[in-house]
């Protein structure tokens, strides 16, 4: 954007400004840009977005302010909002079904100072924004407490964590025994009151604490429900139902807390890898300390078989590195001086010394866990349904049980007594409990097993996203490429051996710093040629280099160049290099004094794995496979048909990337769009889902894209767009069977077919089986799809399906 002439502007990064900011709606940023602009000199500030950071642009009259004051005032003005407009995202214990989390959103949305809070029942989180001239984090404690829970910075006592599971046995123990003495014992009523008035009290505390604190809030949840049901039951003198229907409903949710922990437990794994403590050389000495007291630039030692402590880079050493827990490499990589290593792999069989680059918040691996723990805190659009499809229901519920209660006595078409039990039959039968639990159980299983896979999926709509897009746009260079040159072809002239255009070519190159010249240099190796020194050098801008070889003149450059310093090439040569050149490579053609020895062609070439990831997508029902590429139009061709792509688009700007995508929303709908995270951020936030690869250490990557791989390696892909839409499909399942109960036993309840007993197992059946199929997908293993990615890839074969060769519309 152009400036007027007496303006200047300052760029700041948001999260150096307003740490706790982590969304770019947040009004924290409007807050700021407000107060900056009440200083004289200060004309605009507004938000922008440079090397996938959010950044805020302060627009001023460098006549009237200057630079530096801009700073300071935008630094204070950042840290008066932060002290004053409070983001937390704190852990919520003592949520005993999805619909507790509603119940606590409802309530503390009503309080005064509390300006946002989403509650995500199956990850126990709570992100709360508030003003702390109104409200404390104290009083914000206070208040979820006396709803019933608990906010907790650690982990509870064993007798807290499963005290509903204790109170649930004691119902069932004090159950059975008031039915053995009503029943069997023939004990007096007083006895089997007592019995059956404990067992009420201790299946319904939980329910009772947390429905009734709603309720007086004019919230009315799943446990209200329950409770007067309960009650009602009591009151017609049917204890044992009711009685029953407590013990089950605690025990099932304590079974679903238990349950919903396995995946909680298969996240929180994560923060249990790096090592508490590290090895640090100081003052010439080994000595341990936290690895929170590390600073940049220490030298950690870290020995063989350990657990390396922080991000760093290699000083000193080579050793293999296990990075599976962070990238979701499976097979170990070689770490050498100056290769980058991440907080929580494994060391191998040598001993490294790492220099810190990144303090222990700041590393890949907590990064990874925060971002996973926010993405559980953010809820999909079919949990948004289902939260709205309850706010509705749940009311209409209690007023057609109040309604069956009271209309068919004053008609005369029942006595009060079976109208009343109806009523609270109905109240059991309609309660969507496993429907509060269906999606955010799956999200949550989806999202954890995920990252255990070297995959970063940033939020359940994402996950959802993921596994209904029909099309797929990628990057080429370091996406579907290596992102390196390398040499392809060596084509020596007529009477030249490999070995001496070879050698004379590595002679002339090894004093370049060129990209080419590190991929003959490195070519030259794998062939074990030995060149010789090269003397005097000289590189020419954009045509060769000039050297002297054991007193011989080597030119290496462009045919055209060498033909106009010392006539043509060989008919044969200059043939062969005119046919490298229209498949899109690029040559490099060698001369010794004026005899041409030959030509190298280079090209960047696909990932060894690009071939059968896009294969298994197909698989997996990704209909179009597309390449956006700023390259030429033979490079593109060539990679296309390499790799086995439905179309490619080729010489495109970052803008055009984002029409072309906008093209491929019009036509297909959801697409998927996978790039470094950086040049292609324009294009990934225009797709429905944006997908960053070889994310290991990349800020940028983790910070823009929605879905993150966190290695470098493309065949994880499949796998996130398997396990998504396996995650949709469990997701369905639920809500069939959660939506089907309902469907079966609200009926049966009005009628009077479905008495309570069958209602209430049926219902906390169905809560307890959406909790166990959702934690299916914590063993979901893409290999489970592999055999219909290989079918697909026959099918694919077998129809001798080419690549278009002209660009294709999209």
């Amino acid at each position: 954007m152009d400036n007027p002439q007496n303006e200047a502007t300052l760029t700041l990064e948001v999260p150096v400004l307003l740490p706790q900011v982590e969304d770019e709606r947040d009004q924290c940023i409007t807050r700021l840009q407000e107060q900056v602009l009440a200083h004289r000199g200060i004309t605009r500030a507004h938000v922008d977005h440079q090397n996938g950071q959010t950044v805020v642009c302060l627009h001023y009259d460098p006549n009237l302010i200057s630079g530096t004051r801009v700073r300071r005032l935008a630094q204070e003005a950042g840290a008066q909002v932060s002290q004053r407009f409070r983001h937390e995202t704190l852990r919520v214990f003592g949520m005993d079904c999805g619909d507790c989390a509603t119940s606590i959103e409802h309530v503390l949305s009503r309080v005064d100072g509390v300006i946002h809070v989403s509650v995500n029942y199956a990850a126990e989180r709570m992100r709360v924004e508030y003003d702390t001239r109104k409200i404390s984090r104290r009083k914000i404690r206070q208040r979820i407490g006396w709803m019933g829970y608990r906010l907790e910075e650690e982990e509870p006592s064993w007798l807290a964590r499963h005290r509903e599971l204790l109170l649930a046995l004691i119902a069932g123990l004090f159950l059975s025994l008031g039915y053995l003495a009503e029943q069997v014992l023939g004990l007096p009523t007083s006895v089997t009151l007592a019995l059956y008035l404990i067992a009420y009290l201790a299946g319904g505390y939980e329910a009772t604490r947390h429905g009734l604190a709603a309720a007086l809030h004019l919230r009315f949840d799943i446990d209200f429900l329950m409770v007067v049901a309960a009650i009602g039951a009591a009151t017609l003198g049917h204890w044992a139902e009711g009685g029953f229907l407590l013990f089950l409903f605690s025990l099932g949710h304590a079974l679903e807390h238990y349950a919903m922990g396995r995946a909680r437990r298969a996240i929180e794994a994560l923060g249990q890898l790096a090592p508490r403590t590290a090895r640090v050389r100081r003052d010439g000495q080994e000595v341990e300390v936290p690895v929170e007291d590390l600073q940049r630039g220490d030298l950690v030692i870290v020995r063989p078989g350990e657990r390396i402590p922080v991000d760093g880079e290699v000083t000193n050493g080579a050793s293999s590195v296990d990075q599976s827990a962070v990238t979701g490499e499976s097979v170990p990589v070689l770490k050498e001086p100056g290769s980058p290593v991440f907080a929580g792999t494994v060391n191998g069989e040598a001993a490294l010394e790492v220099r810190v680059t990144r303090l222990a918040e700041e590393s890949t691996l907590a990064r990874v866990i925060r971002l996973v723990e926010e993405a559980q805190t953010q809820k999909s659009p079919t949990q948004q349904f289902t939260e709205r499809f309850s706010r509705v229901f749940v009311p209409s519920v209690l007023a057609s049980a109040l309604g069956i209660a009271l209309a068919p006595p004053l008609l005369g078409w029942l006595t009060w007594s079976e109208a009343i039990l109806r009523s609270l039959t109905v109240l059991v039968a309609a309660s969507p409990c496993a429907l509060a639990i269906a999606t955010p159980a799956s999200v949550l299983s989806g999202v954890a097993q995920a990252a255990r896979n070297g995959v970063l999926v940033k939020g359940g709509v994402h996950l959802e996203n993921l596994g209904v897009v029909t099309a797929m746009a990628f990057d080429k260079t370091g996406t579907l490429t290596l992102g390196r040159p390398q040499v392809t072809d060596v084509v020596p002239a007529p009477g030249v051996e490999e070995s001496a255009l070879l050698r004379y070519v590595a002679a002339a190159e090894s004093r370049s710093r060129h990209p080419l010249a590190r991929a003959v240099l490195e070519f030259a190796q794998t062939r074990e040629v030995e060149a010789p020194v090269a003397d005097r050098v000289e590189a020419v801008a954009g045509r060769g280099l000039v050297a002297e070889v054991a007193g011989e003149t080597v030119t290496v450059g462009t045919m055209e160049w060498l033909a106009r310093q010392g006539g043509p090439a060989p008919e044969p040569l200059a043939r062969r290099v005119t046919e490298l050149e229209a498949e899109g490579k690029t040559t490099i053609v060698v001369r010794l004094e004026d005899r041409y020895l030959g030509a190298l062609a280079l090209a960047d070439q696909p990932r060894p794995e690009a071939a059968a990831m896009l294969a298994r997508l197909r698989a997996l029902g990704v209909q179009a496979l597309v390449m956006l590429t700023g390259d030429n139009e033979r490079v593109a061709a060539t990679i296309a048909r390499q790799v086995g792509l439905t179309a490619y688009d080729a010489g495109l700007l970052p803008e055009d990337k984002v029409a072309a995508v906008q093209r491929l929303k019009a036509r297909y709908g959801n697409v998927a769009m996978v790039g470094d995270g950086v040049n292609d951020a324009p294009a990934l936030a225009a797709a429905t889902v944006g997908i960053a690869m070889g994310a290991g250490g990349s800020d940028a990557a983790l910070e823009t894209a929605d879905v993150a791989l966190m290695g470098d390696d493309l065949s994880r892909l499949p796998f996130a767009v398997g396990l998504s839409r396996a995650a949709r499909a469990v997701i369905r399942q639920n809500l069939l069977v959660s939506l089907g109960v309902i469907a079966l036993l609200l009926p049966a309840a009005v009628l009077g077919v479905a008495s309570i007993g069958p209602a209430i197992t049926l219902h906390e059946g169905s809560t307890l089986i959406v909790v166990f199929n959702a934690l299916r997908l914590l063993r979901y293993r893409e290999a489970e799809r592999q055999s219909a990615a290989d079918d697909g890839r026959k099918t694919t074969e077998n129809r001798g399906s080419k690549t278009e060769e002209q660009k294709p519309e999209i």
